[in-house]
């Protein structure tokens, strides 16, 4: 199975080059994690959050937070606080290694070029670079961070990793954990009723998507011999549930091998039998899509045959759905989920 790094970064139809060094944060007060000090909750602190490695406790309010997995800066910007340092979004994000979303809320919250250090994490946790941002509170609640680096990053600052599956931890967990880390368990509340509204009212205007069997595969472009299939723990099937779809019932059944697993495989040979109202994977630009449908083998996926696919080609809007929070959401139920309704009919998308 594939690493999850290299599932999430470049999944699994071209290997990108994660190239780039990490920008040094500024040390002003603009570079400070600390924005309204109303937000915080009275006597928020000390809390003690429980996590996959244990727990840990965080004494008081933080003022320079930096983030290791993907979705934790946006879920720290949406709660009016500017992280200190943030790894490079290598896929699906924009020119500056960020993406739209979080760059529109931390226009609002008045952050400069150069207030947030972005550092690359293709080779692994940057240790130093994130020494480097001084932070006084680490947070890997969308990351799968190992115990051992989880051991060594709290040598530079109290760390709170993922609470609920490495890189399966529900963006609702996510903003809980979050919130109790900053002190606005208040305003985390709010901002998910919010969010669930979102997209509770976009799932109301799509009810014919209730009910119906999905699948979310990838494939490599040098092996076609194999479905790569995301499991029911994974965060995109998570949201795919959450617009109202069902899990298929072969990967829920695949799923149940390993609880934990990201991603389960189905050999080609068996596509015929891949059960699922809808499939969705990943396409590169350019004849990907055809390459998946002229193969004698995949193209038995019924799925594929009624024409009811999303051929993902669009990676900035794909990461709305891989990693969920409360900025990337509108992307998702804005851009992604009409992608769905329209593939259910029979017109196949990208």
């Amino acid at each position: 199975m594939p690493s999850r790094r290299h599932l999430l970064a470049a999944p699994a139809l071209a290997l990108i080059a994660l190239a780039g060094c990490s920008t040094g944060p500024r040390d002003t007060a603009a570079s400070s994690s600390a924005t309204s000090s109303t937000a915080v909750d009275a006597a928020a602190h000390p809390v003690t959050i429980t996590h996959a490695h244990g727990s840990t406790t965080i004494e008081q309010t933080p003022t320079r937070v930096a983030t290791i997995g993907w979705a934790d800066a946006d879920v720290v910007a949406a709660l009016g606080v500017v992280p200190v340092g943030a790894p490079k979004i290598t896929w699906g994000g924009n020119a500056d290694g960020s993406t739209d979303w979080f760059d529109a809320k931390a226009g609002e919250l008045g952050v400069k070029d150069g207030d947030i250090a972005r550092y690359d994490d293709s080779a692994g946790i940057p240790f130093d670079d994130i020494a480097a941002t001084r932070p006084d509170l680490i947070l890997g609640l969308s990351s799968g961070v190992s115990k051992e680096d989880y051991d060594k990053l709290s040598k530079i600052a109290p760390v709170v990793p993922y609470t609920v599956a490495p890189w399966g931890t529900p963006w609702q967990d996510q903003l809980e954990a979050i919130g109790q880390a900053l002190g606005r368990p208040t305003q985390a509340a709010a901002l998910e009723a919010a969010t669930t509204k979102t997209i509770a009212d976009a799932v109301a205007a799509n009810p014919q998507l209730k009910g119906k069997s999905a699948a979310w595969a990838w494939f490599s472009p040098t092996d076609l011999s194999t479905i790569g299939l995301y499991t029911t723990a994974d965060l995109r099937p998570q949201m795919l549930r959450e617009f109202g779809l069902v899990d298929s019932p072969t990967v829920a059944e695949l799923s149940k091998t390993d609880p934990t697993a990201f991603s389960v495989n189905l050999s080609a040979e068996k596509a015929s039998t891949l059960v699922a109202d809808l499939v969705v994977f990943y396409a590169a630009e350019g004849t990907q899509a055809d390459d998946i449908m002229g193969n004698a083998l995949l193209s038995q996926i019924p799925a594929l045959q009624k024409k009811q696919y999303v051929a993902s080609a669009d990676n900035a809007i794909a990461l709305s759905m891989s990693l969920p929070s409360p900025l990337s959401v509108r992307t998702a139920v804005d851009d992604f989920l009409p992608k769905i309704a329209t593939a259910l009919s029979g017109t196949p998308t990208s």
